[in-house]
């Protein structure tokens, strides 16, 4: 079970982490200090930041849903509050947000996302 929480701007989230090398490397990473992404609109379906280091990634073709957080080309996060297919590798889940709430808490503007061990 990870121990890395998530804020998206001031707003913590409950998130269900993956078991695999790229959340437990962001763990790793995190236990330096916060992992802060200053994150963009993109798409109008997704906010997206640099992460500014590279995570092993396992990347697959999904087709994405509104609460998944993805790893886009080994060195950025995806956050999802629409949906979308593309190559990546999943990273976790945001569980305690609908659609609409993550539409309201994504869409409106770019945002800091910031990871950090519990």
């Amino acid at each position: 079970m990870s121990r890395l929480e998530m804020l998206i701007g001031d707003t913590p989230v409950q998130v269900e982490w993956e078991d695999n090398d790229s959340v437990h490397a962001l763990e790793e990473r995190a236990g330096y200090g916060d992992v802060i992404v200053h994150t963009e609109k993109y798409g109008g379906f997704e906010q997206v930041g640099a992460l500014g280091f590279s995570l092993p990634s396992h990347d697959t073709q999904i087709v994405t849903d509104a609460g998944d957080i993805m790893l886009y080309c080994g060195n950025q996060i995806v956050v999802f509050y629409g949906s979308n297919s593309w190559a990546y590798t999943r990273l976790g889940r945001i569980t305690d947000r609908n659609r609409q709430q993550l539409k309201e808490l994504l869409g409106n503007r770019n945002t800091v996302i910031t990871i950090r061990n519990s």
